[in-house]
């Protein structure tokens, strides 16, 4: 096949002014190789694309491909990652991944819980802060969590965000709201195991990969996966491939919540144990990042024997399987 490759490079961000904490969810140089070379050794055409400013302009000069394999971040607002897909959309070309419609839903972590909730997936109760006076009508009990509705790579994520009082939450909320111009998500605090779930495929065809445990070491933050852990991992992360009972459960409930979602392709869900030790869903990555040497998915895949190529081939054969169901061309 001919594939495109969408993806945003931090160091172009970078370079045009962007700050890093801005940049924190983009990809690197390494990235975009690793799946270009994976795709070129299952004997496909690869064109590296870049962000949606340059596919707008390959699109308009006449430039197609059968697939295209989307990573694609964007920078701008709360549907920053669907923009590649509705375009791509609106060309009629099938690309990898879930479309414009759940990357808006997922990319809002508020709607999504209550999206999964409604379809009887356990999450923690949650509350919404649009702004600063809304705090005041929080019932939750304390402990609380607090974080960006709508980042990712745990970007907004600190030791701040665990919260004990009122005034913690009306410190951290504002600095949510001011900091990231968006909404805060407020949850009852989960303090048990925490795991990330790899998934594979799409609709009823989905299957959980494997179960990592994250495990803080004696450097990392022990409240949760926060914004430090994830960028120094190597220093303040241990991950377990686990199979016991409560990781089974995760499991379920991470299936659970891809099935309800209608997520495709591959991606990961994180759960966590609550205070009784019943499995709970936190988020969904439904654009789950794929450095072959610092993402999460990749680095559960290698740890159950299912190498970084093998992984790249079967995303596209999921989404190839798919184009060609809806009659979209896309052949392996």
């Amino acid at each position: 096949m001919r594939i495109g490759m969408t993806y945003d490079l931090k160091d172009e961000y970078l370079a045009a002014g962007f700050t890093t904490d801005e940049v924190a969810e983009l990809d690197s140089p390494v990235t975009v190789e690793a799946i270009a070379r994976a795709l070129v050794s299952q004997g496909h055409a690869v064109e590296r694309i870049g962000s949606i400013g340059s596919l707008v302009r390959a699109l308009a000069e006449g430039r197609r491909w059968d697939l295209v394999f989307n990573i694609a971040e964007g920078m701008n607002g709360l549907g920053r990652e669907a923009q590649v897909p509705a375009l791509l959309d609106a060309w009629g070309i099938p690309y990898t991944f879930s479309g414009p419609e759940l990357l808006a839903l997922t990319l809002h972590k508020g709607w999504t819980n209550a999206v999964v909730h409604a379809h009887g997936v356990p999450t923690a109760d949650f509350w919404i802060v649009n702004d600063p006076g809304t705090v005041e009508e929080i019932d939750l009990p304390f402990p609380l969590f607090v974080k960006p509705v709508a980042e990712g790579s745990s970007k907004g994520i600190s030791a701040r965000s665990l919260v004990r009082s009122r005034k913690e939450l009306r410190e951290i909320c504002a600095h949510v709201l001011t900091t990231y111009r968006q909404p805060a998500l407020v949850e009852t605090y989960l303090p048990g195991r925490e795991f990330t779930v790899g998934l594979l495929g799409s609709g009823r065809a989905a299957r959980v990969l494997g179960v990592m445990e994250v495990l803080s070491t004696e450097d990392g933050d022990r409240s949760a996966y926060t914004y430090a852990n994830k960028q120094e991992w190597r220093d303040r992360v241990r991950y377990d491939v686990v199979g016991d009972d409560k990781a089974l459960q995760a499991a379920d409930v991470a299936l659970a919540a891809w099935q309800a979602l209608g997520c495709l392709d591959a991606g990961r869900v994180d759960v966590r144990l609550d205070a009784q030790g019943r499995a709970r869903f936190i988020e969904v990555n439904p654009l789950a990042g794929l450095n072959p040497e610092s993402s999460d998915l990749p680095i559960l895949c290698h740890k159950i024997g299912l190498e970084y190529d093998m992984l790249i081939a079967q995303i596209v054969e999921s989404a190839a399987q798919r184009a060609k169901s809806r009659g979209m061309g896309a052949a392996a």
